[in-house]
């Protein structure tokens, strides 16, 4: 797997978050309001008593263009899909590999630590240098 991979996973990671809250907020709008209210009037003939009517209707002004929000939610749903797919097959790939090497790859490209520190969760008398080459010769050789 390409190290360029493992940065695209961090970016898939953070995209699936942000697409399901932009589609959250699609899903919102798209949501119809029911407006209730009453009405004051008078029948048409004599003795003209005053009524009251009671009115409730849905209000188009939430939807501006609901075939474009429905299509603009598509097109999220296969981005999300897509950053999805990505997220799943480098998974299974960190599962094919070494334990050691997938606590390097976690704790350095995922979460970002200084060599210095992912060196010392490592143990062993591990060295930022150490661990920097055992990650670099892994990802040339793979």
């Amino acid at each position: 797997m390409e190290e360029s991979v493992l940065d695209d996973y961090i970016d898939a990671c953070e995209l699936i978050r942000e697409t399901e809250k932009e589609i959250n907020k699609i899903r919102k709008a798209k949501r119809q309001t029911i407006v209730q209210s009453m009405v004051k009037g008078s029948m048409q003939e004599f003795p003209y008593a005053p009524q009251n009517f009671h009115v409730e209707g849905i209000e188009h002004s939430v939807i501006k263009n609901p075939g474009q929000l429905r299509m603009k939610e598509k097109i999220l749903e296969e981005r999300k899909k897509k950053a999805e797919e990505l997220e799943v097959k480098v998974d299974e790939w960190l599962n094919t590999i070494p334990f050691r090497m997938q606590r390097i790859i976690r704790m350095k490209i995922f979460e970002n630590e200084p060599w210095d520190t992912v060196a010392a969760k490592m143990g062993r008398n591990a060295t930022a240098n150490s661990v920097k080459m055992e990650y670099h010769r892994f990802i040339k050789d793979n």
